[in-house]
């Protein structure tokens, strides 16, 4: 019998639910949350995805709802309230559709989407989005972390930066646009420590560089440090565990200036360099059900009393029982 699978994310700002199979995207439908002003709130967040998630559901069962056989949802990491919220219509689901509920990591299922959209098959994986940023890699039944932030992640450093000078979220595609108008590099701090980087100086830097630079240029060079930690780092995981790709995932991939230094990296060892195409690096529905669905076909459900949330969920605590 074919396998489809029903993916719900609402780990943020994005809520989305989502229909696969095992070859393609059958249906997918989306309603983001916009702040009035400001960066995420939880709550407010929290309180968007309740109002419109029994409608995005509806319209995407329309398109494409025939035969369900598991429904899958972000169990962590992410805010709580989110969390919380797109948890409880997914255990709603599974039991009204009498199928398995599947509880995913988040983190994970930007890594496996691309996987599936690329022809990616082991690689290092640099995952930038809002609260994350890690390189990781899958070894002996589990992704293992070679790096991470160690205080924020690097979207939301960006958005941080932007929404300080007056930028609406999110603030980091503003911030790229405005990086191509730059005349000069202005020296920030450059934040490695072992194979871990941090952001938060540099965002306070940042601030501080306006004083005596113009903004496209303090735009610029932070993207250029930032950057270049992220790669510096990625590069030494390659080197450290001998694999010959790279895939880039989470919704900062979208930066083409974040691409280009990686490909350069990538060329420069000889190594393949993936990014899947945009639809796929922000959250959405589908990476939740594709997911979903590879735990589905290794034998995995999670029963409903056991479906908590858990907003701190590492990707390194997840078991990989599809691989």
């Amino acid at each position: 019998m074919k396998i489809s699978i029903l993916g719900l994310e609402g780990t943020a700002w994005n809520l989305s639910a989502a229909i696969v199979d095992e070859n393609d995207v059958i249906a997918e439908t989306t309603a983001t949350y916009i702040p009035a002003s400001g960066g995420i709130h939880p709550r407010e967040a929290a309180q968007h995805h309740a109002n419109h998630i029994a409608d995005i559901v509806r319209q995407t069962l329309k398109k494409g709802g025939r035969n369900i056989s598991a429904v899958a949802f972000s169990i962590g990491p992410g805010l709580g309230p989110c969390l919380r919220t797109v948890a409880t219509a997914a255990r709603a689901l599974a039991l009204s559709l009498e199928v398995p509920l599947i509880g995913v990591n988040h983190c994970i299922a930007h890594i496996e989407v691309g996987r599936w959209k690329t022809p990616a098959k082991d690689p290092v994986t640099l995952y930038v989005s809002g609260a994350n940023s890690q390189v990781l890699a899958y070894r002996k039944g589990r992704y293992r972390v070679f790096g991470e932030t160690l205080d924020i992640g690097i979207g939301n450093a960006l958005d941080k930066f932007a929404r300080s000078v007056g930028l609406s979220h999110p603030g980091g595609p503003k911030v790229e646009e405005l990086a191509r108008q730059a005349k000069q590099y202005v020296p920030l701090p450059y934040t490695v420590k072992g194979m871990d980087f941090s952001f938060s100086g540099l965002t306070t830097a940042a601030q501080e560089a306006l004083k005596r630079a113009a903004l496209p240029d303090v735009c610029h060079s932070f993207q250029e440090t930032a950057f270049a930690m992220l790669t510096e780092v990625t590069e030494r995981a390659v080197a450290h565990t001998g694999k010959n790709e790279v895939l880039l995932a989470g919704g900062v991939g979208a930066n083409l200036r974040l691409r280009e230094m990686l490909a350069i990296m990538c060329e420069d060892r000889g190594i393949k360099f993936y990014v899947p195409e945009k639809r796929f690096m922000g959250d959405n529905g589908a990476m939740i059900a594709y997911l979903g669905l590879l735990m589905y076909k290794s034998g995995y459900s999670t029963p409903v009393p056991d479906s908590r949330v858990n907003p701190g969920f590492r990707p390194d605590d997840a078991v990989v029982t599809w691989q």
